[in-house]
């Protein structure tokens, strides 16, 4: 009796005594028990043509058939590697051979669903690739098909969206619905928020009674606009000239270079009066 204690004492971790005292390993212990659908990690130990072998931990290796690697069509071996570990979705735990079935594929998908929640809740960038056009807009894979309206594309909408298929674009997700696998990006508002950021570096140069040169971008009645670089500042008719004019136009045209003095800065409002 004290012997088989002693003996207990000095059990390894994945052994244990056996009804005769014998020191033995300890399978049960050391196997891993799950059920369908859970994403679980393994090795990759071997790879065929049309599979990947995985070591899960399981009493048998776990298979992942080349159709479930990625979402299209590759070769395994550009996929993954020898000893690389991987995260896997049980899709099966025995199938007609007994082989435990995995998915690669599904294990992305629900890594890719849990980063987009994460991005949408904190107001973070994600990137993906046009990989096809459609109807009103863009479609992107971000690890699940996305679409990006043609009006949130850029500042200004673009006619022609040919020219993005297969570019990878970061935007900003502002609508998700993982029940109806929706989910609608927005690159317009990510430019929105690096042109107000741009701006105020622009604003921080900028100080009362200096000289600055611009271009005449707009003219309307009684007030013109100048591009000071990302701001376009109003001029009034009265600032234009010291003779009395009419009309802008008396003195100004479009992309007339010019130089202006900054009369009063709002860095809170982005306003700045020439």
């Amino acid at each position: 009796m004290i012997g088989a204690e002693k003996k207990k004492d000095q059990l390894e971790e994945g052994y244990k005594l056996s009804p005769s005292g014998e020191i033995v390993p300890d399978y049960d212990n050391t196997i891993k028990y799950f059920k369908e659908g859970d994403v679980i990690k393994g090795t990759v130990i071997r790879i065929e043509r049309d599979e990947v072998l995985v070591d899960v931990g399981y009493k048998s290796e776990g298979v992942i058939p080349q159709k479930e690697l990625s979402i299209k069509p590759q070769n395994p071996k550009d996929i993954c590697e020898v000893g690389e570990e991987i995260a896997t979705l049980v899709m099966q735990k025995e199938d007609s051979e007994g082989r435990l079935i995995l998915s690669k594929k599904r294990a992305d998908y629900e890594k890719s669903w849990d980063d987009i929640e994460k991005a949408s809740k904190e107001n973070c960038t994600v990137k993906g690739t046009v990989i096809e056009i459609v109807r009103g807009g863009l479609i992107l894979n971000i690890g699940v098909r996305s679409f990006l309206p043609a009006s949130l594309i850029d500042l200004n909408r673009k006619k022609d969206l040919s020219q993005y298929m297969d570019q990878e674009l970061e935007c900003k997700v502002i609508e998700i619905n993982r029940n109806r696998n929706n989910v609608v990006l927005s690159r317009k508002a990510l430019l929105t928020d690096d042109r107000q950021s741009e701006k105020k570096e622009v604003l921080e140069k900028f100080e009362v009674g200096k000289k600055v040169k611009g271009k005449v971008s707009s003219i309307v009645d009684f007030v013109s606009f100048v591009d000071l670089g990302l701001i376009d500042v109003l001029i009034d008719i009265s600032e234009i000239s010291w003779e009395h004019i009419n009309h802008p136009s008396e003195v100004l045209t479009i992309e007339q270079e010019v130089e202006v003095a900054i009369l009063d800065i709002d860095k809170e409002k982005s306003r700045v009066s020439l």
